[in-house]
């Protein structure tokens, strides 16, 4: 793997302006684009994109609490939901990259409960892909902007079935929130998935439940066990952000690019566009309406084949200090075409690949360091007996060896006392593998 100086590293492990633009707030037109286009190093881009991630900022000097999580949101915007769950569930392992040990409670209180002292911060929805984001943007996703996800395929069975879709509204209204086991039961066995088949031959039921989720009709009101227990927006949602639905497209657009720039830091057209999956024509013209407006600039990467756009005043720290282990969900890198560009390594999850042509391992987690990708490590949180268990670490070409594996040890050692295993165990896959176990023993 040959990666570019100042990258990341991999292990095999089995405030944003825009977020305070309400949806009609730009006026196109209303301020005059220069023609000056900054042009900026490969090297300040990465560090851009760090910063704009939250890895230029402190962690927390205590526990973190729901302030410390309402500041990394208004930067990294949304947290990706994943069924895969090895080591940690997806949508935690950001909160920890960047703010260190904390209650997992805290995202779970955020997303899944409300009080009048504590009212709900996120909602789901299809954003990036299935993600926890903050309940304002909700009427933004669901505005048109957005391009209609896989759920559209199911409109059809929802047409021909309005009875069933009465009585399945009628029914979550009844039992809220609920699964959809629960509804097939209440409904009639002959609603559910026949016996024996895949876990992706999906009832009607079920097929219906997501079909009213992707249109908005249903959400998720909680988890339990990772599953999804559907509810009526009207009781998750507050009155203000249901009365904001449906919202404008062309201006949620804005919105969202606003929010994506924001994010990013440094980002083309393409990664924008990705950030909440919008489509290119929407993305494209909220783009040329922003620069217009003055709140988006052009600003050219050297090496990058396409333009690229930051909100005005981005900053670019001259260094960054950083070590986190990363999701492979993790914002940061979910999507690969750019975090090749910004990191110089081809980045892939080979949970699909057949193993004997596997190349770091199942599910790998990047090692950043500093601003560079020092490592890759493949790892599997063993809870039978009590470790977290590293079945490979490969080190990137020309790193110093014994630094990454100093600090991966101490990554990975926070990592385990975090989800309360007693140790660290490492196999011998990866160049990286012998020096990282003598790190481990020399605590």
């Amino acid at each position: 793997m040959s990666v570019a100086a100042g990258s990341i590293a991999a292990v095999d492990i089995a405030d944003i302006p825009a977020g305070d633009i309400a949806v009609g707030d730009i006026a196109v037109g209303d301020i005059a684009v220069g023609n000056a286009v900054d042009v900026i190093g490969p090297a300040a881009a990465r560090r851009a994109a760090l910063a704009a991630q939250g890895f230029t900022d402190a962690r927390p000097p205590g526990p973190p609490t729901r302030r410390h999580l309402t500041r990394l949101l208004t930067r990294i915007r949304l947290l990706q939901l994943d069924s895969v769950n090895v080591a940690v569930r997806a949508h935690y392992m950001p909160v920890f990259s960047r703010l260190g040990p904390y209650d997992p409670g805290l995202v779970d209180d955020a997303a899944w409960t409300h009080s009048a002292r504590r009212p709900r911060m996120l909602v789901e929805y299809w954003a990036h892909e299935a993600s926890l984001l903050p309940v304002a943007d909700w009427p933004l996703l669901l505005s048109g902007a957005k391009r209609a996800g896989w759920w559209r395929h199911y409109e059809a069975l929802a047409d021909r079935e309005p009875g069933l879709v009465d009585e399945l509204l009628a029914a979550v209204k009844e039992l809220g929130p609920v699964g959809a086991g629960t509804l097939e039961a209440a409904l009639g066995a002959g609603a559910a998935r026949p016996k024996g088949a895949s876990w992706w031959a999906r009832s009607d039921i079920k097929r219906i439940c997501e079909y009213l989720f992707g249109t908005g009709a249903l959400t998720t009101g909680a988890r339990v066990h990772f599953q999804r227990l559907y509810d009526l927006p009207e009781r998750v949602l507050p009155p203000e952000v249901l009365a904001a639905h449906p919202a404008d497209p062309e201006a949620s657009a804005r919105a969202l690019v606003l929010r994506a720039a924001g994010a990013l830091g440094v980002a083309t057209e393409p990664d924008l566009r990705d950030y909440y999956r919008l489509g290119p024509a929407q993305s494209r013209q909220a783009v040329t309406e922003l620069l217009e407006a003055g709140v988006l600039e052009r600003v050219d990467v050297r090496g990058w084949r396409h333009p690229a756009f930051r909100l005005p005043g981005t900053p670019i720290p001259r260094r960054v200090a950083a070590r986190a282990l990363l999701s492979p969900f993790d914002p940061l890198i979910w999507e690969r075409a750019r975090t090749e560009r910004i990191f110089g390594f081809r980045y892939r999850i080979e949970i699909y690949v057949p193993e004997p042509r596997r190349e770091y391992g199942y599910y790998v987690f990047p090692f950043l360091l500093d601003d560079a990708r020092s490592a890759l490590r493949s790892t599997r949180a063993t809870r039978a007996s009590g470790v977290l268990r590293v079945q490979g670490a490969f080190a990137e070409a020309g790193v110093d060896q014994p630094r990454v594996a100093a600090e991966l040890a101490a990554a990975l050692r926070e990592m385990a006392a975090w989800q309360k295993l007693d140790g660290v165990v490492v196999g011998d896959r990866g160049d990286l593998a012998t020096a990282l176990a003598l790190a481990l023993a020399l605590r």
